[in-house]
């Protein structure tokens, strides 16, 4: 028993390494149990679909960054400060782990609801409190709608993200990184207002 869950998280391991070296277009099964040092229908007996595989490599990406959210926020009170600290943990998530951040997002490729509840947590009870989390703070920082809110902001910063990893922001802007701390800042404003009006 001990060694197969060896093997099971073996196989999330290899997947992420694969993932965080090599991007998304080399998670194949095959490759992940060549690379595991197993048979290729090895990984069957752990995760039913190759989705389940991808949404436990992708639930191990969640893990990380709400482990990186906590420490950013270690120690900050103010509801506006915690959603700066947020958004730039986010960004810089996104700069650093950039094929583990495509797959973390990619619901079209994983599998969400259908996962066994043996499995531990479904990749959904992952990720939404990382949102709600957004919510609960975008509302003390502005009335109104803090859901769609909190989703557009978290748009913008993806976006931001996505655009500064394809390099095409430093084509408009010449900061360099700086201009990363510039932008999420703007985010925060046209989202939240001014921190100082």
């Amino acid at each position: 028993m001990r060694e197969e869950g060896s093997l099971r998280e073996r196989l999330i391991d290899v997947g992420a390494e694969l993932v965080a070296t090599e991007g998304t277009a080399a998670l194949g099964l095959r490759e992940i149990a060549r690379r595991a040092g197993v048979s290729h229908g090895a990984p069957r007996r752990y995760f039913p679909t190759y989705h389940a595989l991808l949404s436990a490599i992708a639930r191990r990406g969640f893990d990380d960054l709400g482990a990186r959210f906590a420490g950013a926020i270690a120690g900050v009170t103010a509801p506006r400060d915690r959603l700066r600290a947020l958004a730039g943990a986010y960004v810089a998530y996104a700069l650093e782990r950039r094929g583990m951040f495509e797959l973390m997002f990619r619901h079209d490729l994983l599998d969400s609801e259908r996962q066994d509840a043996s499995d531990g947590p479904r990749l959904r009870e992952s990720t939404l409190p990382l949102f709600e989390g957004i919510v609960g703070l975008v509302a003390q920082c502005r009335p109104g709608e803090p859901e769609v809110t909190a989703a557009v902001l978290w748009s913008n910063l993806h976006g931001v993200a996505q655009l500064w990893t394809w390099r095409s922001l430093q084509l408009v802007l010449s900061g360099g990184a700086a201009d990363v701390g510039r932008l999420v800042d703007a985010v925060l404003d046209a989202h939240l207002g001014p921190a100082n009006p």
